[in-house]
């Protein structure tokens, strides 16, 4: 919401999302570059015609503007919103700052700035508490005084956010349920740009809010003011508890490239940036982060040169460039390159490479064993975006979620190559799908998940875990691994098989557990499954848990256990151990079915990545 650049830099320029109260006779809005901030020239220019009083009389409530949000301002009852504005005037103001319902009708909350003297520009904050409630609320900067005034860099937001640092909390929540081990920022594609003239560049987006200038993201079309800049992404994933990776741009966008005998300038750009998140608190970029209220360094340890750029022409002379600069100056930093080394070496420096998968259900699900016979020597693999797309995707079905998890069990079953791995897209607005799926949807007031994101709750311990050996055989539809895991909240040891049917019959099991029965606490042991009637089920916002993960306890934990795996579903068995796992004592697991037989074993085991 802050400025009024989303119309461009010229003026007379558009002030979308913001609208007119009030009609040509009694109030005139236009821009002008008159701001006090330097970077960000455009201000709102109200010149009001009307008056309290005489023959142009005001309307009822003033005339003005209003901003209805992104889709609607989600006011509550009994919150507090911090409001922040920027005003000049010729002469004394009476101005109502107000929160509306939809129509405007309702006033949900208001203050009235009365002044003087703001003939100079003049910051102006208050609070609103909030007497109602609505979705779908708007601001309002209304007057009944004749009058000239300009406005800038309006900001309105609640009190009450994440970590108190500015995010909403029911979408921050979600993913903390997570427990994400990273955070890859601030994007894919939007790093780059359509053009290099558009491509995220960080320095435009530290420092206070009003004075970045923002700018238009021509990959997904929409202005950003950059509030969400590259500090708050730092912080955001120290808020999660997990490790930033930072995406940069390399000098190349998809329609445009940087030579790289002219690559200098970007690779200083970077090690600024590098300054800035690592740096001591009194270097040049280190104390620009102090002074944002973070003197401690951010533990940055990795960063990806570029994005899916790795065809084109000046990427490598680009890559190798950057990869020296950085190595020399953060020789603790590890660099993720975009080229693909799942089936050969590569032929540059790199700590890992980037592995991105959009594709049906069926290839997603046969990917299981992608990483099986990757190169050991060399690089690491960062999936950093994987996703079932296209009509098997929906908006988010029951099918892709399957075929997900058995792809995910190939990584966990390969993670001594595997580093990371991220679903993507994360978020979208469903006033604004410019990609389908994504894991959560949420609007102005709502969230929810899709069978995506319930699916990825089943790796939620996979971090630091204990991977053991093990084998499925004859059977083309199932994919299943074993870890074992502590619960942290008690320490609690627990085995647990994770198995896929990614087939549309249901499919009976018999578990055999020979040397652990007597280990296994059968009143602490569960079994929980993500399914639903129909491959293609969605979850929504009127049925927010049509397919979400069903949990139940495993009453016949023990030797013998006959279980039923249901169609097109994910299940994990956690058996509870009494004590520690002695892997010394486990020799073989069995689950059969017919021909088909799924074992654990105690060799090969190796920790998980955190």
């Amino acid at each position: 919401m802050p400025g009024f650049e989303a119309g461009g830099p010229n003026t007379p320029s558009n002030i979308a999302p913001w609208a007119i109260l009030g009609d040509e006779s009694s109030v005139i809005i236009s821009t002008d570059r008159s701001s006090l901030f330097d970077r960000n020239k455009i201000a709102l220019r109200m010149e009001v015609l009307c008056d309290y009083e005489g023959a142009n009389k005001c309307p009822l409530g003033g005339v003005g503007i209003y901003n209805p949000g992104y889709w609607g301002m989600n006011i509550e009852q009994g919150k507090t919103y911090q409001v922040i504005l920027y005003v000049r005037s010729l002469g004394s103001i009476n101005v109502s700052v107000s929160l509306n319902g939809a129509n405007g009708l309702q006033t949900l909350a208001s203050h009235n700035i009365v002044a003087n003297d703001v003939s100079e520009w003049t910051k102006v904050e208050f609070k609103l508490d909030a007497m109602g409630s609505d979705r779908n609320a708007r601001l309002q900067l209304t007057t009944s005084r004749k009058g000239l005034i300009w406005f800038d860099q309006v900001s309105v937001m609640p009190s009450d956010t994440y970590k108190g640092h500015g995010f909403r909390k029911d979408l921050f929540s979600m993913v903390q349920d997570l427990r994400p081990g990273f955070l890859r920022f601030p994007g894919g594609c939007f790093v780059e740009g359509d053009w290099l003239r558009n491509a995220f560049r960080w320095k435009e987006t530290i420092g206070p809010w009003e004075e970045r200038p923002g700018h238009f993201g021509d990959v997904w079309l929409y202005w950003t003011d950059d509030g969400m800049g590259h500090f708050e992404f730092l912080q955001l994933a120290e808020d999660l508890g997990a490790l930033p990776i930072w995406v940069f741009n390399n000098g190349i966008s998809h329609h445009d490239q940087v030579n790289t005998s002219d690559i200098e300038p970007f690779i200083q750009e970077i090690l600024d940036g590098l300054e800035f998140a690592k740096g001591d608190a009194n270097s040049t970029w280190g104390s620009v982060r102090a002074k944002m209220g973070h003197p401690e360094p951010f533990d940055v340890r990795y960063v990806a040169i570029g994005n899916e750029d790795c065809g084109k022409e000046n990427y490598k002379g680009n890559y190798l460039k950057f990869y020296s600069a950085i190595k020399d100056a953060y020789p603790d930093v590890n660099m993720i390159s975009n080229c693909d080394g799942s089936s050969s070496q590569l032929d540059h420096p790199a700590q890992l490479y980037d592995y991105h998968i959009y594709d049906t259900a069926n290839t997603v699900f046969s990917q299981s064993r992608k990483f099986d016979h990757s190169p050991r020597v060399g690089p690491k693999a960062f999936v950093s975006e994987y996703a079932v797309w296209r009509e098997d995707a929906g908006t988010g079905s029951l099918l892709a979620a399957v075929a997900e998890a058995a792809f995910l069990i190939g990584l966990e079953r390969n993670s001594d190559l595997v580093e990371f791995a991220s679903y993507a897209p994360l978020f979208v607005n469903k006033n604004d799908r410019r990609w389908n799926p994504d894991a959560i949807v949420f609007d102005s007031s709502e969230v929810y998940g899709t069978p995506s994101y319930w699916m990825q709750h089943f790796f939620r311990e996979s971090n630091g875990a204990t991977l053991l050996s093990s084998t499925v055989q004859s059977s083309s539809s199932l994919v299943a691994s074993a870890i074992s895991w502590q619960r942290s909240l008690d320490r609690k040891t627990f085995l647990r098989v994770k198995v896929v049917n990614f087939g549309s019959s249901m499919t009976n099991l018999t578990i055999s557990i020979k040397e652990l029965e007597k280990s296994i606490e059968v009143g602490g042991s569960s079994k929980t499954v993500l399914t639903s009637s129909s491959v293609m089920d969605e979850n929504s916002f009127s049925n927010p848990n049509k397919v979400v993960p069903v949990k139940s306890l495993l009453d016949n934990a023990g030797e013998d256990m006959n279980v039923t795996l249901l169609p097109h579903s994910v299940t994990a068995f956690d058996f509870a151990l009494k004590g520690d796992l002695d892997e010394d004592k486990i020799k073989m697991m069995k689950v059969e079915e017919g021909a088909s037989s799924f074992s654990v074993t105690s060799d090969a085991v190796q920790v998980l990545s955190s």
